[in-house]
C-alpha cells in the first residue's frame, strides 16, 4: 500500500511541478519575423540566419555574447600571413545520412557569392579569397591574395551544406525542404508560411543533446497577439516582448521574464547619393534636387532626433541612444563617438544654412513588424523632423513587401535595424557604409547609398592589417569619418526581452536569436 502511495505521490508531483517541460516533448515558439527563406545563403538578415541555425550549422560558431568558439570547424590556424587552416570535425552527418567533408565546405564558399536574387548577401564573407585547397577530407585550407585576419570571424556569419543535397538546386528547393537538408540540430518537417514552421530533432546531431524532439515555430508579428499567446498558453516561449507589457508580464505568476543588452541597432538610412530622390518634394510638392545630398541637412535630421526621449517614452527603457553602429566595447568602436545631442536649433540653423530655410517634405517609410516598436519609432521621428521644418509623412508596411522596395531604393528616407554578424565594426562598415560593389559584396545593404573613398579605404586596409592594434585603429577611423558625415543616422540599440512559461529559461543572446538548443527546462 505504501509503495503505491509513493508511487502514485511521485507520478502527481511531475505532473504538478514541471513534467510539462521537464519530461516534455515539444516546444512552440512564437516569434516575432518569419524568414523570407530558407535559403541560408540568400538573405542576410536577422530572422533568416536565426532559423538557418536549426538546420544548419557554421565552421565557427558564437557564443550567446557572440564569442567564437568551434563548431563544424574544431580549430583552425593560420599558415602564414595569406593561407588559413580549418580542421574540421570528423563523424559529423547531415540529415540525409551523408557525411560531413571538405567538399562541402569548398562548395559553400564557392555557391555564397551566386546565389540569384539575393536582396542582401554573405559575399562580403568570401570575397577576399583566392583558392579554396582541400588537403584531406577533414582538411581545408583557404588561400587569398592580400592578409584575411577576420576570416574566422567572417566566417561566423554563414552557414554550411551539402553539397550532395544543394548542388544545383535553387532557393525555391530549400524553401520547399527539398534541399534544406544539414548537420544542424533540427530537420525541417514543414513550413506554411504565414502559419508555422516544424522541425523535429535531429537524433544523430554531433552536438550537445537535444531536450525538445519537435520544434513549432509560429511566426506572430503583432505584439499583442504575441503576448496574449504566452499568457493563454498557446506558445511556450515569445521573443521581442514589447516594452509596454514587461512590467505586467514580470509580475504575472506563471511566467519568466529574461532580457540581454544587443547588437541591434535601429538606424536611419537615408539617400546620399541621387541628384533626384523620390520621396522628397518642395513644400508646394514640387520635385526638387536631393537635399540629403549635402551633409548639412543630414547632420540637421540626426540633430532633429531626441534619442533620450525616443528610448525613454517609446522603448520604455529598454533602448540605449547610438553614437555608432555598434556599442562601446566592440573592436572597432570609437572611444569619441556620442550620441548626437537633441538640437531642435541647431538642426534648423544647418537647413537654413544648406539653403532650406523652410524645409521641405519627405516620407518616412519603415516595417511594422519587424523591430520592438518600429512603426511607433518612425511616427516619433516623423514628428520631431517636421518640428524643425522638414515636414515628414510616414508609410509604414509588413516587412515582406518593405524589404524588397528598400533594396530597389524606392525610398529616400528609411528606419531599418543591423544586427553584426561578426561581433566587430568591419561587418558593420562593409555593409551599411562601404561604397556599393556587387562584385566584392561590399555596401550590399548600403540602401543610402552613401560612398566615401577614404572611408573604403581605411575599412579595406584594416581587412588586411594582421597587427590587431592597426587593424582596429583603421577601423576607428573609418567609422569617425562615417558618422561624421552621416552615412546613417544611428538611433538606438535594442535591449531583447524574452518571455517564457514557468518552468522554461532561456539565456538572451545579444545577436538577439532564439534558438531552442539553449531553452533549458528548469
Amino acid at each position: 500500500m505504501r509503495k503505491n502511495f509513493l508511487i502514485s505521490f511521485v507520478v502527481m508531483a511531475s505532473l504538478m511541478f514541471g513534467a510539462s517541460f521537464a519530461m516534455a516533448q515539444d516546444l512552440t515558439l512564437g516569434l516575432k519575423g518569419e524568414p523570407t527563406s530558407l535559403d541560408p545563403h540568400f538573405h542576410n538578415v536577422t530572422s533568416n540566419n536565426q532559423m538557418a541555425l536549426y538546420i544548419f550549422d557554421k565552421l565557427v560558431r558564437q557564443d550567446a555574447r557572440q564569442k567564437l568558439q568551434p563548431g563544424l570547424a574544431e580549430s583552425w590556424k593560420p599558415v602564414n600571413d595569406t593561407t588559413w587552416e580549418f580542421n574540421l570535425r570528423k563523424g559529423v552527418t547531415f540529415h540525409d545520412g551523408s557525411p560531413f567533408t571538405a567538399e562541402d565546405v569548398k562548395f559553400t564558399l564557392e555557391r555564397i557569392p551566386n546565389v540569384p536574387n539575393s536582396p542582401s548577401s554573405f559575399t562580403f564573407a568570401v570575397a577576399s579569397i583566392k583558392e579554396v585547397e582541400i588537403v584531406d577530407p577533414h582538411t581545408i585550407r583557404i588561400h587569398t591574395e592580400l592578409p584575411s585576419p577576420l576570416m574566422p570571424r567572417n566566417f561566423a556569419a554563414f552557414n554550411i551544406v551539402s553539397k550532395k543535397a544543394a548542388e544545383g538546386m535553387t532557393t525555391a528547393d530549400f524553401n520547399s525542404g527539398k534541399a534544406a537538408i544539414g548537420t544542424g540540430p533540427y530537420k525541417l518537417v514543414e513550413w506554411a508560411r504565414g502559419d508555422k514552421i516544424v522541425y523535429e530533432r535531429n537524433d544523430n546531431y554531433w552536438g550537445e543533446k537535444l531536450a525538445w524532439e519537435k520544434i513549432i515555430v509560429r511566426p506572430i508579428s503583432n505584439d499583442g497577439t504575441r503576448v496574449a499567446a504566452l499568457k493563454s498558453g498557446d506558445v511556450d516561449l515569445i521573443n521581442f516582448v514589447p516594452p509596454a507589457d514587461v512590467k505586467h508580464l514580470g509580475e504575472t505568476k506563471g511566467l519568466n521574464l529574461s532580457k540581454s543588452s544587443s547588437t541591434r541597432l535601429i538606424y536611419l538610412h537615408l539617400d546620399s547619393d541621387r541628384d533626384e530622390t523620390p520621396m522628397i518634394t518642395d513644400n508646394a510638392g514640387n520635385k526638387i534636387k536631393n537635399p540629403m545630398k549635402d551633409v548639412r541637412v543630414r547632420k540637421a535630421i540626426s540633430k532633429a532626433i531626441n534619442r533620450p526621449a525616443i528610448a525613454a517614452r517609446i522603448m520604455e527603457g529598454l533602448a540605449i541612444p547610438a553614437a555608432q553602429m555598434l556599442p562601446d566595447g566592440y573592436e572597432g568602436t570609437s572611444p569619441n563617438l556620442k550620441p548626437e545631442a537633441y538640437d531642435p536649433k541647431g538642426a534648423k540653423a544647418l537647413l537654413a544654412e544648406a539653403g532650406y530655410p523652410e524645409g521641405f517634405k519627405i516620407t518616412i517609410h519603415g516595417p511594422n513588424d519587424r523591430y520592438v516598436n518600429d512603426g511607433d519609432i518612425a511616427q516619433a521621428i516623423a514628428q520631431m523632423l517636421t518640428k524643425v521644418g522638414i515636414k515628414t509623412e510616414v508609410n509604414t508596411m509588413p516587412k515582406a513587401v518593405y524589404f524588397g522596395k528598400a533594396s530597389a531604393l524606392e525610398f529616400s528616407l528609411m528606419l531599418v535595424g543591423w544586427a553584426t554578424d561578426t561581433g566587430e565594426h568591419s561587418n558593420c562598415i562593409g555593409s551599411l557604409l562601404h561604397t556599393y560593389d556587387k562584385e566584392k559584396g561590399f555596401g550590399a545593404s548600403n540602401r543610402g547609398r552613401y560612398s566615401n573613398a577614404i572611408v573604403d579605404q581605411k575599412m579595406e586596409e584594416a581587412l588586411v592589417t594582421v597587427d590587431p592594434a592597426k587593424h582596429n585603429q583603421l577601423l576607428i577611423e573609418a567609422v569617425e569619418i562615417g558618422m561624421g558625415e552621416v552615412g546613417i543616422v544611428p538611433i538606438h540599440y535594442q535591449v531583447n526581452v524574452w518571455g517564457t512559461k514557468k518552468g522554461l529559461s532561456y539565456n538572451g543572446r545579444t545577436d538577439g536569436y532564439t534558438l531552442p538548443h539553449e531553452i533549458k527546462a528548469q
